[in-house]
């Protein structure tokens, strides 16, 4: 009977990933139901923790202040040993805040996250959390809602494009459920995991993370993460508070990110046992808290008390420095949390001096410091993160009140454009970095970095020798339909370009001139792209950027062809079209060797097939595939350098297979036969 029951599940999940979108949107619910319970369960967790070791769960901050000292210092040190030895012996991810290593997954290898990383990350950050780690739970929750989406994908055998959303879904589910803001959860995932606002992968996203609400809803009630009160904006004149809130939060989040990478690095250097600089930091922590309790934990009850408009103004400016110092000392030293939090802490703490500040020259004139407190708290995220949409929104959906968008906005972008200004990378990205990947660095010139100059560049321009007088050039300009003259020297080797910008000047004096200007006279000797007939065409989109003219292709001083940018762009959009279509392609394919219809198409079959011994070694032009098989090969995936990391390669005539290949074929049922018989 349970065989039964199995087989049936097996054949409808197997008529079922065939219809595409419908597929993806069912497999996001179910990520953004699971990564919406694992949310709560590991609020809960925390709860459960804080009771085990502070005994008591509520109004911690003045509960903490009781306590004896030794209490004070002995449970963080305590729980910096455990969140040590967890990462270091179970699953190394789990340490430092969670999202770069995220980012890393979805955009180096193909949303693969290990599946381990789930329970680890959980318990290392719900420990740190739970005995005073100073660091937030949104950046765990994030990677948890990631992992599993990962880990789903994987097991479904989903392909790395799709299993790149899922691992975004896993996100987003995170942040809508621990905010109750599902936007913003939505947002997060694309403008800061995926870096892609694409129909295809937003739509799935947005169905986890409305489905992750409502399992955070429903177990937990429909109220907003912070206790807020409406807010307006006041005086138009406001407007210009909130534009020192935003230079401030700003270089707030600049102080934040340089003090959290320092003391990475003095832990780094720390020649010591890892899980001993945990109990280090730890034991600081504890310090720390026998003056100032609220840099503990997640510091949601700080950050409710300065939205209410009651701190001191010393007590605001003194914790952003101490919040600071705790979350830095916390993740250098090893800890497991999210920075997220921390940075609504201080962005809350700087907006209350301003608001504090304001309030006392003009108080007629402004809203409470509360306000401030708010808007702050939005500006210090977005600067961190670089991801303003997704600070505004957050925000937005916690107060629910149109009434702050302004305020929001202009501090949100002000700040953002601070650290743009003096930052490369956000919080995230850095760390990545630091360790010499850029995800950012020429990733929409990946599909032609396979492709070389002698595929598009052509063999027909005009060529004039170094004493070509005025009118010849002229007239080559007139016969030829390029807007660019190669100047050669009597060994044909190339001397220098001339185009219609530089000749343009000279010709409303042909008179004058016909008789003293040479090609040698108003060529342009330097400054302009030479490329060889074996660049890849990534390399030429980089340099050909800012040059609109032909650019010669030269081999041993030699011009053997000339490159256009036209037909650049042509082949750059070609290959990105056959990439996306392909890619889609491959979603509908199971396993090897399976064979799947095109819908519209008889007798045509698309599977993915393993390259047979006989044809490692050989090219596609060697094997006459095409004519001998019937079959088209449409993409190649491959190993590289013997990693894990799948790369799709697009095909050409002199492509040679290598061990270990795996190709998406199309063709006639017969043909794929013999094709696989090799």
């Amino acid at each position: 009977m349970i065989q039964q029951i199995i087989s049936i599940l097996r054949q409808w999940h197997s008529d079922i990933r065939h219809t595409g979108y419908i597929y993806m949107m069912l497999v996001a619910l179910v990520v953004g139901l699971l990564g919406g319970l694992c949310s709560v369960g590991f609020r809960e967790l925390i709860h459960f923790g804080q009771l085990g070791v502070w005994w008591q769960s509520n109004n911690l901050v003045e509960h903490i202040r009781q306590l004896p000292w030794w209490w004070k210092i002995g449970v963080p040190t305590f729980g910096g040993l455990c969140v040590g030895l967890i990462t270091y012996y179970f699953a190394r991810e789990a340490k430092g805040h969670g999202v770069p290593e995220v980012i890393e997954a979805v955009a180096l290898r193909g949303g693969r996250i290990r599946p381990r990383v789930v329970i680890a990350k959980m318990v290392a950050s719900g420990i740190c959390i739970a005995t005073g780690g100073s660091v937030g739970r949104e950046g765990p929750i994030v990677q948890i809602g990631s992992s599993l989406g990962s880990t789903i994908g994987q097991w479904l055998k989903i392909d790395e494009r799709r299993l790149r959303t899922l691992v975004g879904c896993g996100a987003a589910a995170g942040i809508a459920a621990t905010f109750n803001a599902p936007v913003a959860g939505a947002l997060f995932a694309a403008e800061i995991i995926l870096s892609d606002f694409g129909v295809s992968q937003f739509s799935p996203i947005v169905i986890s993370s409305v489905s992750a609400t409502v399992v955070s809803q429903y177990f937990i009630g429909n109220f907003p993460a912070f206790e807020v009160s409406a807010h307006s904006l006041v005086s138009p004149f406001e407007l210009f508070a909130y534009v020192a809130l935003g230079i401030v939060a700003g270089f707030m989040a600049i102080t934040f990110i340089k003090t959290l990478y320092g003391f990475e690095d003095i832990f780094d250097n720390l020649s010591l046992y890892p899980p001993l600089k945990t109990v280090i930091g730890g034991a600081v922590i504890g310090l720390i808290a026998l003056l100032f309790p609220q840099a503990l934990g997640v510091g949601y009850e700080t950050i409710n008390e300065a939205l209410s408009g009651n701190m001191l103004l010393w007590l605001l400016a003194v914790l952003i420095v101490v919040k600071i110092f705790a979350v830095s000392i916390t993740l250098g030293s090893g800890g497991s949390g999210g920075i997220f939090a921390p940075s609504l802490f201080i962005g809350a703490m700087a907006g209350g001096v301003i608001g504090v500040l304001v309030n006392n020259f003009w108080p007629d004139a402004v809203a409470s410091p509360g306000a401030y407190s708010l808007v702050g708290m939005a500006a210090v995220v977005a600067a961190t993160t670089k991801a303003p949409l997704t600070a505004i929104l957050i925000v937005f959906e916690l107060t629910n009140d149109y009434k702050i968008i302004l305020p929001l906005m202009i501090s949100c972008i002000i700040a953002t454009l601070i650290t743009t200004q003096f930052q490369k990378g956000s919080i995230y990205t850095i760390k990545l970095l630091r360790r010499g990947i850029d995800i950012h660095k020429g990733q929409s010139l990946d599909v032609l970095k396979d492709q070389k100059v002698s595929d598009i560049m052509r063999t027909e321009f005009s060529t004039v020798p170094v004493n070509a007088p005025l009118m010849s050039i002229v007239s080559r300009f007139v016969d030829q339909p390029g807007n660019s003259i190669f100047v050669i020297d009597h060994r044909k080797k190339l001397r220098g370009l001339i185009t219609l910008d530089t000749i343009r000047p000279v010709i409303s004096d042909t008179q004058t001139l016909e008789s003293l200007a040479i090609a040698k006279d108003i060529m342009i000797e330097h400054g302009f792209p030479i490329f060889k007939p074996d660049e890849s065409l990534a390399n030429v989109m980089k340099r050909l950027s800012c040059h609109i003219y032909e650019a010669p292709v030269v081999h041993n001083g030699e011009i053997v062809g000339s490159i256009w940018p036209d037909d650049l762009i042509t082949q750059y959009n070609t290959e990105l079209f056959k990439r996306d279509m392909v890619s889609g392609m491959v979603s509908s394919i199971n396993t090897t060797t399976q064979q799947t219809s095109i819908p519209g198409v008889s007798n045509l079959q698309l599977a993915e097939i393993a390259i047979p011994y006989r044809f490692v070694g050989h090219t596609i032009a060697d094997l006459n595939i095409r004519k001998r098989l019937d079959v088209t090969i449409l993409i190649i995936k491959r190993k590289v350098h013997g990693e894990d990391k799948l790369v799709d390669t697009i095909p050409t005539a002199d492509t040679e297979f290598k061990t270990g290949d795996v190709v998406l074929v199309m063709g006639p049922k017969p043909g794929l036969a013999k094709f696989e018989r090799g």
